[in-house]
C-alpha cells in the first residue's frame, strides 16, 4: 500500500475485485462461507478456452478486496438508508478477519486490500464484463412467515465480485459533494467509489 494523499493504494492484474458489504448480523459463519465461495467461484476459462471452468486459485490470479457498506443499502423512497450495515469499529474488525481468512486459504501475497474507511476511486477494468453477486445463506426461517421489514433484517453479507481484465486500481480521492457517483460515509463508515 502507498501513502494515501492522492497516491495509488493497491493494484492487481488479472483476478477478482471483491466489494464486501458487511451486515449487522454477519458472523464467522457468513465470513467462512464467503471466503470459500470467492476462492472457488469458477469464472475463468481453462487452457483450452472453455469458459466458467477455473477459479481464481486454479489460475493463481490475485484478489483485491474493498469494504463497501453501501451494498447494505435499503431504499426509503429515494433516500438510501444504511442502518443494516455493521457499525464502523465492528466492521473493520470483521473486514480484517475476512482478509486474514482469505490469506490463510490462498496465497497471502495474492490478496490485496484497499484502505478501510477511505474515500476511494476504484478503477475496475471488468473483463466480459462479468459481475456476480454472492450472498451468504439466510437464517433457516420460513420466508412466508416474514414480513417485509423482517426480510430486510434477515439480509446477510453481500459481495459483488468483478473480474478485471488487466488491472484494478484504487486511488484515494477527496470527497466531492457535487459528484452524484461518489459514495459518502455514514457516521464515518466505509466507502468506495462505484465502477466508473
Amino acid at each position: 500500500s502507498s501513502p494515501v494523499g492522492g497516491e495509488q493504494i493497491s493494484s492487481i492484474g488479472r483476478g477478482l475485485c471483491v466489494l464486501l458489504g458487511i451486515s449487522l448480523e454477519d458472523t464467522q459463519r457468513e465470513l467462512e462461507h464467503m471466503v470459500r465461495k470467492i476462492l472457488n467461484l469458477r469464472v475463468f476459462e481453462d487452457e483450452s478456452g472453455k469458459h466458467w471452468s477455473k477459479s481464481v486459485m486454479d489460475k493463481e490470479y490475485e484478489v483485491l478486496c474493498v469494504s463497501q457498506f453501501t451494498l447494505q443499502c435499503i431504499l426509503k423512497g429515494n433516500k438510501p438508508d444504511y442502518h443494516m450495515a455493521m457499525p464502523t469499529e465492528q466492521a473493520e474488525c470483521f473486514y480484517n478477519n475476512f482478509l486474514e481468512q482469505l490469506r490463510k486459504a490462498y496465497k497471502p501475497e495474492l490478496i490485496k486490500d484497499g484502505k478501510f474507511g477511505a474515500y476511494m476511486q476504484v478503477h475496475i477494468q471488468n473483463d466480459g464484463p462479468v459481475t456476480i453477486e454472492l450472498e451468504s445463506p439466510a437464517a433457516t426461517v420460513d420466508p412466508k412467515q416474514l414480513t417485509k421489514l423482517e426480510k430486510q433484517q434477515q439480509r446477510k453479507e453481500k459481495t459483488r465480485t468483478k473480474v478485471p481484465s488487466e488491472s484494478s486500481r484504487e486511488r484515494n480521492a477527496p470527497r466531492n459533494k457535487d459528484d452524484p457517483s461518489a459514495s459518502s460515509g455514514a457516521e464515518g463508515d466505509v466507502s468506495s467509489e462505484r465502477e466508473p
